[in-house]
Protein backbone atom coordinates (compact mmCIF):
# COMPACT_ATOMS: atom_id res chain seq x y z
CA UNK A 1 0.00 0.00 0.00
CA UNK A 2 1.08 3.49 -0.99
CA UNK A 3 -0.08 6.99 0.35
CA UNK A 4 0.89 9.93 -1.50
CA UNK A 5 -0.05 13.36 -0.54
CA UNK A 6 -0.76 16.04 -2.17
CA UNK A 7 -1.65 20.03 -0.74
CA UNK A 8 -3.25 21.72 -3.97
CA UNK A 9 -4.63 24.98 -2.24
CA UNK A 10 -4.77 26.14 1.34
CA UNK A 11 -5.72 24.59 4.20
CA UNK A 12 -6.51 21.34 1.89
CA UNK A 13 -4.71 17.96 2.02
CA UNK A 14 -5.37 14.83 -0.55
CA UNK A 15 -4.55 11.81 0.43
CA UNK A 16 -3.95 9.34 -2.68
CA UNK A 17 -4.49 5.88 -1.24
CA UNK A 18 -2.75 2.45 -3.83
CA UNK A 19 -3.69 -0.54 -2.26
CA UNK A 20 -6.03 -2.40 0.20
CA UNK A 21 -7.32 -0.11 2.97
CA UNK A 22 -7.63 -3.35 5.81
CA UNK A 23 -6.03 -3.90 9.24
CA UNK A 24 -2.33 -3.88 7.44
CA UNK A 25 -2.51 -0.25 6.38
CA UNK A 26 -5.61 1.37 8.56
CA UNK A 27 -3.08 2.40 10.84
CA UNK A 28 -0.82 3.99 8.22
CA UNK A 29 -3.87 5.64 6.79
CA UNK A 30 -4.93 7.28 9.89
CA UNK A 31 -1.50 8.37 10.54
CA UNK A 32 -1.34 10.05 7.17
CA UNK A 33 -4.58 11.62 8.07
CA UNK A 34 -3.45 13.01 11.42
CA UNK A 35 -0.39 14.54 10.46
CA UNK A 36 -2.39 16.64 7.44
CA UNK A 37 -4.59 18.21 10.08
CA UNK A 38 -1.53 18.79 12.56
CA UNK A 39 0.18 20.37 9.72
CA UNK A 40 -2.94 22.65 9.27
CA UNK A 41 -4.69 21.11 6.58
CA UNK A 42 -8.16 20.34 8.32
CA UNK A 43 -9.80 19.76 5.09
CA UNK A 44 -8.83 16.14 4.21
CA UNK A 45 -9.61 14.63 1.35
CA UNK A 46 -8.84 10.77 0.64
CA UNK A 47 -8.94 9.38 -2.90
CA UNK A 48 -10.31 6.23 -3.16
CA UNK A 49 -9.23 5.84 -6.90
CA UNK A 50 -6.80 2.99 -6.53
CA UNK A 51 -8.73 0.90 -3.43
CA UNK A 52 -9.84 -2.44 -4.70
CA UNK A 53 -10.66 -3.11 -0.89
CA UNK A 54 -11.56 -1.71 2.37
CA UNK A 55 -12.42 -3.61 5.35
CA UNK A 56 -14.11 -2.21 8.74
CA UNK A 57 -10.39 -0.97 10.22
CA UNK A 58 -10.17 0.94 7.11
CA UNK A 59 -13.30 2.60 8.12
CA UNK A 60 -12.05 2.66 11.38
CA UNK A 61 -9.26 4.66 10.22
CA UNK A 62 -11.36 6.97 7.87
CA UNK A 63 -13.95 7.83 10.38
CA UNK A 64 -11.01 8.38 12.78
CA UNK A 65 -9.55 10.92 10.58
CA UNK A 66 -13.16 12.63 9.96
CA UNK A 67 -12.78 13.23 13.73
CA UNK A 68 -9.71 14.64 13.71
CA UNK A 69 -10.34 16.93 11.02
CA UNK A 70 -13.55 17.96 12.09
CA UNK A 71 -12.65 18.66 15.51
CA UNK A 72 -9.63 20.91 14.06
CA UNK A 73 -12.51 23.00 12.39
CA UNK A 74 -12.56 21.20 8.94
CA UNK A 75 -13.45 17.93 7.39
CA UNK A 76 -12.88 15.13 5.31
CA UNK A 77 -14.27 13.81 2.23
CA UNK A 78 -14.39 10.63 0.23
CA UNK A 79 -13.39 10.82 -3.29
CA UNK A 80 -13.17 8.14 -6.50
CA UNK A 81 -14.88 5.51 -4.17
CA UNK A 82 -14.47 2.04 -6.07
CA UNK A 83 -18.05 0.04 -6.37
CA UNK A 84 -16.15 -2.40 -3.48
CA UNK A 85 -15.75 1.05 -1.20
CA UNK A 86 -19.35 2.54 -2.07
CA UNK A 87 -21.18 -0.56 -1.56
CA UNK A 88 -19.70 -0.82 2.51
CA UNK A 89 -20.29 2.33 2.82
CA UNK A 90 -24.01 2.10 2.04
CA UNK A 91 -24.30 -1.40 3.88
CA UNK A 92 -22.82 0.26 6.85
CA UNK A 93 -24.84 3.28 6.65
CA UNK A 94 -21.33 5.35 6.68
CA UNK A 95 -22.12 7.70 3.49
CA UNK A 96 -23.94 9.51 5.73
CA UNK A 97 -21.46 10.50 7.62
CA UNK A 98 -18.22 10.67 5.05
CA UNK A 99 -19.49 12.55 1.98
CA UNK A 100 -18.17 10.89 -1.58
CA UNK A 101 -17.61 12.78 -4.39
CA UNK A 102 -16.88 11.54 -7.97
CA UNK A 103 -13.61 13.43 -8.54
CA UNK A 104 -10.92 14.85 -6.22
CA UNK A 105 -11.95 18.29 -7.37
CA UNK A 106 -15.73 17.82 -7.19
CA UNK A 107 -14.35 17.22 -2.94
CA UNK A 108 -12.09 19.86 -2.39
CA UNK A 109 -14.77 22.55 -4.15
CA UNK A 110 -17.81 21.07 -1.90
CA UNK A 111 -19.24 23.73 0.53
Amino acid sequence: MRILLETPSDGAAVLHIHGRLDLTAASDVKSAILRAVDNGRPQVVVDLKDVPFIDSSGLGALIGGLRAARTAGGDLRIANPGPQARMILELTTLDRVLVTHETVEAALAAD
